[in-house]
């Protein structure tokens, strides 16, 4: 056999296992994703109105009304988030965001931390933990997709623009 087939031969199989492992990982990921969050998905979406730290009105059920919203749970000391957060500041400008800081102190720290890192989406202050208790939340991040009142996803750890999209889509 030819040099030149046998270097064929040998980028095939590699990309069938690259792609099987890929495969496993996301599947694997999609099932812990599952059984996490299926005690936080429940139906009807808890109540949540406040205002943002930037002085807006916020009222979830209403907005989910006309187009679903994505609401991101998230901490500015929560390392995970620092990874899911871009993502969810490039969602955030062609759909309904709502995010919820989570035991991040006070609004001027939030802000802050906001400014320094260029981020333009909606955030509520969690300063006392009150919303994440009646969200169930013990996970950052933790990413719902609200519809019509109605929890429609749910998911937990990393998430990509793409998984969002998607959500939102699907939703």
């Amino acid at each position: 056999m030819s040099e030149k087939k046998k270097t064929k031969k040998g980028w095939g199989a590699r990309l069938k296992s690259i792609l099987g492992y890929v495969l496993f990982f996301l599947v694997v990921g999609w099932g812990v994703d599952l059984w996490r969050a299926q005690e936080l998905v429940s139906g009807k979406a808890p109540e949540l109105t406040a205002v943002s730290v930037q002085g807006e009105s916020i009222d979830l059920l209403a907005m989910s009304q006309e187009k679903p919203v994505l609401v991101y749970f998230w901490a500015t000391w929560c390392s995970v988030c620092s990874t899911v957060s871009p993502s969810v500041d490039l969602v955030s400008d062609g759909y309904q965001v709502v995010t919820v800081a989570l035991s991040s102190r006070p609004d001027e720290r939030v802000q802050r931390y906001l400014g320094a890192k260029e981020y333009d989406f909606t955030v509520v202050n969690d300063e006392k933990g009150l919303i994440s208790r009646q969200w169930g939340i013990s996970v950052t991040p933790t990413l719902f997709i609200i519809n019509k009142g109605e929890i429609s996803s749910v998911t937990t750890g990393f998430t990509s623009p793409f998984g969002m999209w998607a959500r939102l889509f699907l939703s």
